[in-house]
């Protein structure tokens, strides 16, 4: 009960906090990361793209947390695009026929410029 003349106080309400602005940045660091496992890192980047620019046409509260996402996941895609082509024209350079007719010559090519990978023996 108030007395004649006066307002009762209440408290302001805190914040809205944007879960999307935060799922973004999440996605884009995820994918940042994820680009040292097999380029994995380009989906997460990708979608933390797309729901950043949602978020910020929503106009969520949380607007640095979305810039900083996007920005995250735009260099994930930028670095996951670049390693990627790289790595599919050195597997061109070793299917080529002209430059490697027999198939040894191929295999060779692709242990030459792959050290890293490892033929699996058939079971």
């Amino acid at each position: 009960m108030t007395m004649p003349g006066y307002r009762t106080y209440a408290p302001p309400a805190p914040p809205k906090r944007s879960g999307m602005a935060r799922t973004v940045l999440i996605l884009g660091i995820a994918g940042l990361a994820g680009l040292a496992l097999c380029l994995v890192g380009i989906l997460p980047a990708l979608a933390g793209l797309i729901l950043g620019t949602i978020s910020l046409l929503r106009g969520d509260t949380e607007r640095g947390l979305a810039v900083a996402g996007m920005i995250c996941s735009a260099i994930a895609l930028i670095l996951g695009s670049l390693a990627l082509s790289w790595l599919l024209s050195k597997a061109a350079q070793c299917g080529d026929a002209s430059r490697y007719p027999t198939d040894t010559a191929r295999r060779s090519c692709v242990e030459r410029e792959f050290p890293y990978a490892h033929a699996t023996p058939a079971p």
